[in-house]
C-alpha cells in the first residue's frame, strides 16, 4: 500500500492539506491525504447506498410483496403483515449495533464495516430467491422474515460505523460535511430504489409485477455489495482509531459495558435525538409512496415519481445542511429541525389531502428538506458525542435502539393509527411527537462542533 500518511515535526500539531488541525486529542502523526479521503468517502458511500436500496425497494413494493407473501384477506391486513416483517427485522438491530459495535471499537472499524457488508448483501439478494405463499404456504413469510432479521442484524452498524469512519478521517473543520455522505449514501440508495420501483411499474403487467419483476432489484445487491467490500478492505482504518490502538492500555476491553457505565448520559441523548431521524426517514422517504397510493388513491407510477423528486432534492440539500453544521453547530441545526417539525408538519400532511400533483410534490420536498437538518447534521453529531474508544458501540446502539422502536415500526404504526383514527393525518401527528422528544434531547446537550475528536 502507498506511504498514506505525514508524520509532523516534534512538537508541531499536525495539519490537513486545507490547513484545518487533524482530528483528535490535539495532537497526531496519522494525517490522512486527500487520495485517501476520497477512497475513504466512496468506501463509506457504496455500503449505506446497498443497505437502504433494499429497504426502498421493499418500502416502494409494499403492496406488490404483500399480496406475494401472505394469504389473499382484506388489503389492509395484508399491507399491515408486510411491514410488520419490516418493523420485526429492526427489533434485531440493538443486538446487531452491540455485536458491530464491539468489533469496530475494539477490531477496527474497517473489520466490522468490511464484514457487514457482505452479510447485509447476500441477504438481501435471498429475498429474490424465496417462493410466494402461493407455491409453498406459510414457509413463504417465515423465511422472509428470517431473512429480514438476518439483514437488520448485518445493516446494524452500517450507518454507524461509516459515520465514525468519515468522521475520524475528516478535518476538523468539515466533520459535518464528511458525515453528511452517509445520510446522501441512504436517500440515493432510497432514489434508484424508487426509479427501479416506477420504472417495473410502469414498463410491466401487474401480472409480470408480482410473479416475478419485483424480484429483479434484490438481484442487484450481491454484487453491489461485493464492489463495497472490495473497495473498504483497500484501505487503512482510521487515524483515531490507530493512535487509540497505539497507547497500550487506552482502549476499552468492553466497549457497550464502558458506555453504559461511564456515558449514560451522552447515550440518551444520542437515543433523544435519534428519534426524529428514525420516524421522519421512514415516514417521509419510505412509506411516502405507499401512504399516496393506499391512502390518497393516487397510482402507482404518480407516487413513485413524487417521491423521487423529493429524493432527489432531500440529496442536495443534505451536503448543504452538513457544511451549514460545520458553520453555526450541530445543536443549532437539531434544534432548529425539531422546532420546524412540531410547527410545520400536520399543516403539511393536510395539503398532501388536496390531491393535487404539484402540492404534494412542494409538500415532499419542503418535509424532506426540514428532515435534512436533522439527517444533514445527526452523524457528526453522534459520532463527536462519544470518545474514539466507545464511538461506534456508542452511535451503533443509540441509533439502532431509536431506530429498532420508532424507526422500523414506523409505516406500522402510520398505517396502524390511520385505520385507528380514520384520519388520514395521524402520521402527522406521530411526526410532531417525535419531534418534541428529540428537541428535548438536544436541549441537555453540549455543542461537539469543531472541537478535538477525544480518545478517552
Amino acid at each position: 500500500m502507498s506511504h498514506e500518511t505525514t508524520p509532523p515535526q516534534a512538537g508541531v500539531i499536525a495539519k490537513d492539506a486545507d490547513g484545518s488541525p487533524v482530528a483528535g486529542d490535539g495532537v497526531s502523526t496519522l494525517t490522512p491525504s486527500k487520495d485517501v479521503r476520497r477512497r475513504v468517502v466512496t468506501a463509506s458511500f457504496i455500503g449505506n447506498f446497498v443497505e437502504w436500496f433494499d429497504y426502498a425497494v421493499y418500502g416502494y413494493l409494499a403492496a406488490v410483496i404483500s399480496s406475494v407473501f401472505f394469504p389473499e384477506a382484506d388489503r389492509q391486513t395484508a399491507l399491515l403483515a408486510t411491514f410488520g416483517v419490516f418493523a420485526v427485522s429492526f427489533f434485531v438491530r440493538p443486538l446487531g449495533g452491540f455485536f458491530w459495535g464491539h468489533i469496530g471499537d475494539r477490531l477496527g472499524r474497517r473489520k466490522a464495516l468490511s464484514l457487514s457488508i457482505v452479510i447485509m448483501s447476500v441477504s438481501t439478494f435471498c429475498i429474490a430467491l424465496i417462493p410466494g405463499y402461493g407455491s409453498i404456504g406459510l414457509m413463504a413469510p417465515v423465511l422472509l422474515l428470517l431473512i429480514r432479521i438476518v439483514q437488520g442484524f448485518s445493516a446494524a452498524g452500517e450507518y454507524a460505523g461509516a459515520s465514525a469512519f468519515l468522521v475520524e478521517y475528516a478535518p476538523a473543520n468539515r466533520r459535518g460535511l464528511y458525515a453528511a455522505v452517509v445520510p446522501a449514501s441512504t436517500a440515493a440508495g432510497l432514489l434508484l430504489g424508487s426509479l427501479i420501483a416506477a420504472l417495473l411499474s410502469a414498463v410491466l403487467t401487474t401480472d409480470q409485477l408480482h410473479e416475478w419483476g419485483w424480484r429483479l432489484p434484490f438481484l442487484l445487491a450481491a454484487p453491489m455489495g461485493l464492489i463495497g467490500r472490495y473497495i473498504r478492505t483497500k484501505l487503512e482504518d482510521t487515524p483515531a482509531f490507530r493512535e487509540l490502538a497505539a497507547k497500550e492500555g487506552t482502549e476499552a476491553k468492553a466497549p457497550a459495558l464502558a458506555m453504559f457505565k461511564t456515558y449514560r448520559k451522552q447515550l440518551v441523548i444520542a437515543c433523544g435525538a435519534v428519534l426524529l431521524n428514525a420516524v421522519g426517514f421512514y415516514v417521509i422517504l419510505s412509506y411516502m409512496p405507499t401512504y399516496l397510493s393506499e391512502e390518497l388513491g393516487f397510482g402507482p407510477t404518480e407516487s413513485f415519481l413524487a417521491t423521487t423528486i423529493a429524493l432527489a432534492s432531500y440529496i442536495g440539500f443534505i451536503f448543504l445542511t452538513g457544511m451549514a453544521s460545520d458553520v453555526f453547530g450541530r445543536k443549532r441545526m437539531l434544534i432548529t429541525a425539531s422546532i420546524l417539525f412540531m410547527v410545520l408538519t400536520v399543516p403539511a400532511f393536510m395539503l398532501l389531502e388536496t390531491g393535487n400533483f404539484l402540492i404534494i410534490v412542494l409538500v415532499q420536498i419542503l418535509l424532506g428538506g426540514m428532515l435534512t437538518l436533522n439527517d444533514g447534521t445527526l452523524p457528526s453529531f453522534l459520532a463527536e458525542l462519544f470518545p474514539t474508544k466507545v464511538r461506534y458501540s456508542g452511535f451503533a446502539v443509540s441509533f439502532n435502539l431509536s431506530n429498532a422502536l420508532f424507526g422500523g415500526t414506523a409505516p406500522f404504526m402510520a398505517t396502524l393509527l390511520i385505520a385507528m383514527t380514520q384520519s388520514k393525518i395521524a402520521p402527522g401527528w406521530y411526526l410532531v411527537a417525535a419531534s418534541a422528544v428529540s428537541l428535548a434531547a438536544v436541549l441537555f446537550a453540549t455543542e461537539t462542533s469543531r472541537k478535538p475528536l477525544k480518545h478517552l
